[in-house]
């Protein structure tokens, strides 16, 4: 049983062509007489009426159903769904480092049973990253791959999605780099193709945009010697899809301070910046504590995730820095901070309050014996809140409650992660949108979004939480971050670059 409200009209059934089925091939090993048929494009309502091939949206150019079965003899590989849980855990402390899987190739049982693929490639169709397996041994796979992407082309169009049963394939071409995700997460394809974007970006932040001029004096330029020792940076990168909100909210977050606190980091970087420096940047894993830059310059919010993973996950970049900050007590504050800073749903003040704001005021100290008596998790909020995010849409950041029960294993909060992301995409979108507020209930959570020009909220309930209690909780939940913005927040910087 499902509910599901929104300020806006009922989206339209996407656009569903009646074709021939694939025969097994590179997405559906197994057919069923209970699945939807493998074509389905989707375009937006708005765009004129025109004919779409059955395996991807295009972009431009006339294309037929003939597509479909060309491309499905080009496609004679499999990728199997499977049942049991995806075996790459969730916290972003317990990642393995490099590549896994590394033996397997297109071959392999449990290659083409991986749920979430990435794959890099040349224009030339040379293989340059795989998530899973030895690139040299995908180099047949990465071929069909091209072949796909020039089959299309070649007849005017631009291949960006190919649906077959649960899978998505999507594609995503930049220059002589070709990028492709193959899926069965359920996740949107708004979602996917963004990945893809960042994964791109991660390229770029590695190679710089340089490696477009290569590929233009060498169409056969092989880039792959240039990634070298970059398995961990990719790696971290696919993992934080599954965990780090802002890798689909496009903010960053920060972590809580008092002011006082963060102004005296930023006095510090800012006697960095004046040595010419064009971005001085303190973080605390991936949470911001302080970042000054030249007045000219600018910053998208994807580059801080971007850079906060390359530099995270390399070891070159693990220095002490502990001389610098000891003077102004910013290390000992930050590390209060990890154990015991942020929002938790339980802590959430009654409305209307009135004292002095401050976060976790009422909370015990660490070093408290009851402290150390309570469990790790809490056990939900008032009206049921289990967790909420928050966006402020001019600071192009965001705050995320720390999860409580029952929300308090990886798969749950894997889980979780995905709704909102689903969420967001719904409330995004360009044709049907932008919404302002929705309310979805199912069997996992009550889903409250409601997104203003100042800010945006996603908030998740018990599944039998009242609506109007949940509404009205989620006032006082913006009211509780109005009120401590000054140490969740940094404050004072401009709004990034968009």
């Amino acid at each position: 049983m499902s509910e599901t409200s929104s300020s806006a009209h009922d989206p339209e059934p996407p656009i569903r062509l009646n074709l021939p089925p694939l025969s097994p091939s590179l997405f559906d090993a197994e057919p069923s007489e209970l699945q939807q048929p493998n074509g389905s494009a989707v375009r937006n309502s708005s765009d004129p009426s025109s004919p779409t091939s059955s395996g991807y949206a295009a972009e431009q150019g006339r294309s037929t159903a003939t597509i479909v079965s060309q491309v499905d003899e080009v496609l004679h590989n499999e990728i199997q769904e499977i049942t049991i849980d995806d075996p790459q855990p969730l916290s972003h402390s317990s990642r393995l480092p490099g590549k896994r899987h590394s033996d397997e190739d297109d071959a392999s049982i449990s290659w083409r049973r991986r749920k979430k693929h990435f794959f890099v490639l040349s224009h030339s169709g040379k293989p340059i990253y795989s998530r899973y397996g030895d690139e040299h041994k995908l180099a047949g796979f990465s071929a069909t791959l091209q072949a796909i992407i020039s089959f299309v082309e070649n007849g005017g169009d631009h291949v960006k999605l190919v649906r077959a049963g649960k899978h998505q394939v999507v594609f995503l071409v930049k220059g002589p780099i070709y990028l492709v995700c193959i899926s069965c997460t359920e996740e949107p394809y708004e979602s996917l193709r963004g990945q893809l974007e960042l994964f791109h970006g991660q390229i770029i932040v590695i190679l710089t945009k340089s490696v477009n001029r290569c590929f233009e004096k060498n169409p056969k330029f092989d880039m792959t010697p240039l990634l070298g020792g970059t398995d961990l940076v990719f790696s971290s990168l696919v993992h934080s899809f599954n965990w780090n909100p802002a890798t689909f909210l496009h903010a960053y977050t920060c972590l809580p301070l008092a002011y006082a606190t963060r102004q005296a980091a930023s006095a510090i970087l800012q006697d960095v910046t004046d040595s010419g420096v064009l971005f001085a940047i303190l973080m605390c894993r991936h949470k911001v504590i302080s970042l000054v830059g030249a007045q000219k310059a600018s910053l998208h919010p994807d580059d801080m995730l971007l850079l906060a993973n390359f530099v995270m996950s390399s070891e070159s970049f693990r220095i002490s820095i502990e001389t610098v900050l000891v003077k102004s007590n910013v290390l000992s504050e930050a590390q209060r901070s990890l154990v015991d800073g942020g929002m938790r749903v339980e802590d959430l003040p009654p409305l209307p309050y009135s004292g002095s704001s401050h976060l976790g005021q009422h909370r015990l100290p660490s070093d408290s014996p009851e402290r150390l008596r309570e469990p790790d998790c809490g056990i939900g909020g008032a009206a049921g809140l289990w967790h909420f995010l928050y966006r402020s849409i001019y600071l192009d950041q965001y705050i995320s409650s720390e999860f409580s029960s029952p929300i308090n294993t990886p798969k749950q909060q894997k889980r979780l992660y995905r709704a909102y992301q689903k969420l967001f995409t719904s409330m995004h979108d360009k044709g049907l949108g932008p919404h302002k507020t929705q309310f979805r209930r199912d069997e996992n959570y009550v889903l409250l979004c409601w997104v203003t020009q100042d800010f945006e909220l996603y908030a998740a309930f018990d599944p039998l939480a009242d609506k109007a209690l949940a509404i009205k909780t989620c006032n006082r939940v913006c009211q509780w971050v109005k009120d401590v913005e000054n140490e969740i927040f940094l404050l004072g910087v401009s709004p990034f670059s968009w």
